[in-house]
């Protein structure tokens, strides 16, 4: 059984900058998606950034140049660099997992199947 646990969440002003982190256990290979989801005050869920095992990555356009995806295979973690927030980005924030044993794309819809708790972003004006 996968289980993720988040963490870095927080309260910050725009402008300023987070690091979200997601460790996973169980897992049995490295073939996984890895992915950051949010829900905002309001708002439907939606991806924000994925990352496959061979470190291609996919952006939502409005956290381009502005987030950055990463993992460590040897530590079956990733991370979620995000600077320059805005209070638009302030939601929910949750990680998201599911094995890619065919080497698939990981962002437009992918069928996630494990989530963490979630952790809350704030970004005040």
């Amino acid at each position: 059984q996968v289980l993720l646990v988040e963490s870095g969440g927080g309260s910050v002003k725009a402008g300023g900058s987070l690091t979200l982190s997601c460790a996973a256990s169980g897992y049995r290979d490295s073939r996984y998606c890895m992915a950051w989801y949010r829900q905002g005050p309001g708002k439907e869920r939606e991806e924000v950034a994925t990352i496959d095992s061979e470190g291609r990555t996919s952006y939502t356009d409005s956290v381009k140049g502005r987030f950055t995806i990463s993992r460590d295979n040897a530590k079956d973690t990733q991370n979620l660099q995000m600077n320059n927030l805005k209070p638009e980005d302030t939601g929910m924030y949750y990680c998201a997992t599911a094995y890619n044993e065919y080497f698939e794309y990981c962002s437009g819809g992918y069928p996630y199947d494990t989530w963490g708790q979630g952790t809350q972003v704030t970004v005040s004006s």
